[in-house]
């Protein structure tokens, strides 16, 4: 067996994050009328470019998927998607009165605040503000990883 090279990376970025659903459509939906994702066919495409040398283009899709899209693997998929945020308390009270499930508290860090809302599917969703001059993308403006 060849030896590995410690320095290779293995994972370079998010390729996508899928949602299976019994009702994707209702699931992007949600998503498009609540966090205001710009969902087309219940997909969604963040285009981005690379800050590192050589500002490598791509792209992380977003998609609600019926469950018997591809195998999802053995039991219940278990995994929780933080999406960042520009003004958590203003979001929470909005999702709050357009009926979403909320959870009751938020979380202040050294990283940022933080809430939490359920979807249509039971899914935990996590909803990020990162702190002020931390997490900046080049590009957009908005705070990044």
């Amino acid at each position: 067996m060849a030896e590995k090279d410690p320095s290779a990376r293995r994972v370079i970025g998010i390729g996508g994050i899928f949602l299976r659903s019994k009702e994707p459509k209702r699931l992007a939906r949600w998503y498009r009328e609540h966090l205001g994702m710009e969902v087309e066919s219940q997909v969604v495409t963040y285009e981005w470019l690379s800050p590192n040398p050589g500002h490598r283009r791509g792209a992380t899709l977003w998609a609600a998927l019926p469950t018997d899209d591809r195998d999802w693997g053995r039991g219940r998929p278990t995994a929780m998607v933080n999406y960042r945020v520009e003004n958590l308390e203003e979001l929470l009270a909005q999702l709050r009165a357009e009926g979403v499930e909320v959870e009751g508290k938020t979380e202040d860090s050294e990283h940022g605040r933080f809430g939490w809302v359920t979807d249509p599917d039971g899914n935990r969703v996590e909803l990020w503000e990162p702190p002020p001059n931390r997490y900046r993308s080049s590009d957009h403006h908005v705070p990044m990883e």
